[in-house]
């Protein structure tokens, strides 16, 4: 076992100097609470809001950051009329934009919270710029793990991840590096979602709103759906295999509804090191941007963990029922984890745009990646950023395509 970066490249000096993309969504909003709570410690310096653009304006005109960023270029003289008297930032847009807010060499850490594959440009420039990179967008190491995690030695860059699971794996394999042949394996804990338990007569007839009513996190539309599906546990087992140098036979999955253990690991003398909080995404984010220091709670802001409030419990995954995460083992197996990331984006859409039913989902994305079977595998070891980028985008692209004309089979 190999964690993703070796850590020597942690900025060691405070405040630091943070990048926020995709400041205006869930985790975005967290990180600015953050930085609410401990301004000695952060300052912000660029922030990246996509089509948000009235909650990116309230966001720089309370933090005042020299950089922001845009998707469309057309958005911009309508951010600059939001923004208050004498405040005027340099405003960049598009993935280019992205690309330079994450390698500003102003900055040292890097959140990156784009949701999904269009988080990928950002993470690589960010690595390759030799940041901090606080890594909420889960489908970088999806896409492109590997290259990642050479790049990050490379370039000297620190990969701490902000996913809850992985933050807790994390904390507990971080004070033993140097006996990580002791590991015998991970354990990934998920709530189940909204339809825990539920059968599939049941699942039959959901609806968007029932998918997205999650029971215990806060969330965006999209990760809500795939913690739904439990396709969110199957991309976390991707990026443990990528974040911890681990083999697939030794990441497992346990469903733990409660969400106050967020993942374990298991020692080849049998014992387990487990990581426990409330579940509130401030924690690992603070946590990530402060590493190696542990900031103190202030102002109350996140209650304490009480053991005696609750029964814990912990049981198997119905992979009967929610596929997807059994395809996500399959994907990384063959090699096919940019063709699972892309069907799964789409068969999301599709469901909430109501083109087609919750249980559909995987029905889509195992036919996307029968048909991604035909294709010549990617090797992605080696070649510049942006080379490496536009294979991927290549892919992504003919499999979406597919993905959208896709039709159930007649029952």
């Amino acid at each position: 076992m190999q964690y993703i970066s070796s850590l020597s490249g942690i900025c060691a000096s405070f405040p630091r100097r943070l990048a926020l993309l995709g400041s205006t969504g869930t985790i975005g909003g967290s990180a600015l609470s953050v930085v609410r709570e401990s301004r000695e410690y952060f300052h912000v310096y660029a922030l990246a809001g996509a089509k948000n653009i009235q909650k990116l304006a309230q966001q720089a005109n309370e933090f005042t950051p020299p950089y922001l960023a845009v998707l469309y270029e057309q958005d911009i003289p309508q951010l600059k009329s939001l923004l208050k008297p004498g405040y005027s930032p340099v405003i960049l847009h598009g993935k280019q934009g992205y690309k330079e807010i994450s390698s500003l060499p102003e900055v040292d850490t890097v959140l990156s919270a784009q949701v999904g594959a269009s988080g990928l440009a950002a993470t690589v420039s960010a690595v390759n710029a030799g940041k901090h990179v606080a890594l909420a967008n889960k489908e970088s190491l999806v896409l492109a793990g590997a290259y990642i995690r050479s790049l990050a030695y490379a370039k000297n860059a620190a990969v701490i991840p902000v996913d809850s699971e992985h933050y807790a794996l994390f904390q507990c394999l971080a004070p033993h590096t140097n006996t990580a042949q002791n590991v015998k394996n991970l354990i990934l804990t998920a709530s189940g979602g909204p339809f825990h338990g539920k059968s599939r007569e049941f699942l039959h007839h959901v609806g968007i709103e029932d998918a997205l009513k999650h029971p215990n996190w806060k969330m965006g539309a999209k990760i809500t759906i795939d913690s739904a599906t439990l396709m969110n546990k199957g991309l976390e087992v991707i990026e443990a295999c990528h974040l911890y140098g681990i083999s697939l036979e030794q990441v497992d999955v346990a469903v733990h509804p409660q969400s106050v253990v967020h993942s374990l690991a298991v020692w080849q003398d049998g014992s387990v090191t487990a990581q426990l909080a409330v579940p509130d995404m401030k924690l690992p984010i603070c946590a990530a941007f402060s590493y190696p220091l542990m900031l103190t709670q202030k102002n109350n802001s996140m209650p304490s963990l009480d053991l005696t409030a609750q029964i814990l419990s912990f049981e198997k995954p119905d992979r009967t029922n929610f596929p997807c995460l059994d395809l996500a083992y399959q994907a990384y197996r063959d090699n096919l984890c940019i063709e699972l990331n892309a069907a799964n984006e789409i068969a999301v859409e599709r469901f909430l745009a109501k083109e087609i039913a919750f249980l559909q989902i995987p029905q889509l994305i195992e036919a996307m990646l029968n048909q991604a079977a035909k294709l010549d595998r990617l090797s992605l070891a080696a070649g510049t950023p942006d080379k490496v980028l536009q294979q991927i985008e290549e892919r992504d692209i003919h499999i979406r395509t597919i993905a959208k004309t896709w039709q159930a089979p007649l029952t």
